[in-house]
């Protein structure tokens, strides 16, 4: 390959597969290294407290779930948003996440002092730690079967398995409440919007309208699933009486419970869906699938007569 044409065979994560580029792709790109450089300079300027790695890690870790509920929220956003585009950010999304996911267990092998055996004997022998490992395993399995390559010799066969990333992220979200200890505020929110975008989906697989009534629905079903969670996780793992906790969600003296920051972003998705969810006037359909034939030939260099390749 002559040297001028390297960098034009380089990944460029910002263009479209047109080539051309796209700034919602661009702004995603840059949003997701933006955390990294944030804990990065943190360390640097000895900002993390008494146990920097220990911070590092559960930071990294946190941001794993971010990104990965993130790119489970592509789907459920594209349709009821009508935003087509939003599909060509969920392969971003999720090797964002996976990539956290090794720093994450980097940092680990750099907390116990680089002794492999040790690592190993602790996810072997640590429960939280092993279902952390099953679920960085699965991630990696997603990740080296993303590209396209890949996708067009699995076939069907690709489908089946990135279904995984559900059993994924739920193993993860349950790592996150068992190395949490005492306060599992933040692992409740986060596992309270998992369950709002499950039950989207729950939704299309029974041909529910995504449409604001029904969302407003799924919205108060959720909270109060997340309310639910808290309080059995507290009696469960502390044998606080679950009245009491459900009770703190009624009580906004000193913090507003997981379950209505849950509400608040379950009730975005109705108002999102009125402002942007019905489709704009366009080209009726048989126009559209010509237009979109065309640009996919264009846009294949495989499909391109010769002499324009």
């Amino acid at each position: 390959m002559p040297a001028h044409s390297l960098p034009s065979a380089l990944p460029r994560p910002w263009r479209d597969r047109a080539g051309r580029l796209s700034w919602l792709k661009l702004a995603v790109f840059v949003s997701a290294l933006v955390p990294g450089i944030y804990l990065a300079a943190a360390y640097a300027l000895d900002a993390l407290g008494a146990k920097p790695i220990t911070a590092l890690l559960h930071g990294t870790g946190e941001w794993c779930i971010r990104f990965l509920l993130l790119s489970l929220a592509v789907t459920p956003l594209r349709r009821i948003a009508n935003w087509p585009k939003l599909i060509n950010l969920r392969r971003m999304l999720g090797l964002t996440a996976l990539a956290y996911a090794l720093i994450h267990l980097a940092l680990y092998v750099v907390d116990q002092n680089f002794i492999l055996t040790k690592v190993v004997s602790e996810i072997a022998l640590r429960f939280y730690l092993t279902i952390g490992f099953v679920a960085l395993i699965g991630l990696i399995a997603l990740g080296i079967t993303s590209t396209d390559a890949m996708i067009r010799r699995m076939g069907q066969g690709w489908n089946r398995l990135h279904r995984i990333v559900y059993g994924i992220t739920a193993l993860g979200l349950f790592h996150y409440f068992l190395q949490s200890k005492i306060d599992v505020s933040d692992p409740v929110f986060w596992t309270g919007l998992f369950l709002l975008l499950m039950g989207w989906r729950l939704m299309q697989r029974f041909q529910l309208p995504t449409r604001p009534v029904p969302l407003i629905g799924l919205a108060f079903v959720s909270a109060l699933a997340t309310a639910l969670l808290e309080a059995a996780w507290y009696g469960l793992k502390s044998g606080v009486p679950a009245s009491m906790v459900l009770g703190a969600n009624l009580d906004f003296s000193y913090v507003i419970r997981p379950a209505w920051w849950v509400l608040a972003a379950g009730l975005a998705l109705p108002l999102v869906n009125l402002v942007r969810g019905h489709p704009r006037p366009g080209p009726p359909e048989g126009v559209r699938h010509t237009r979109h034939r065309a640009s996919c030939q264009l846009s294949d260099p495989r499909r391109l007569p010769r002499g324009m390749g």
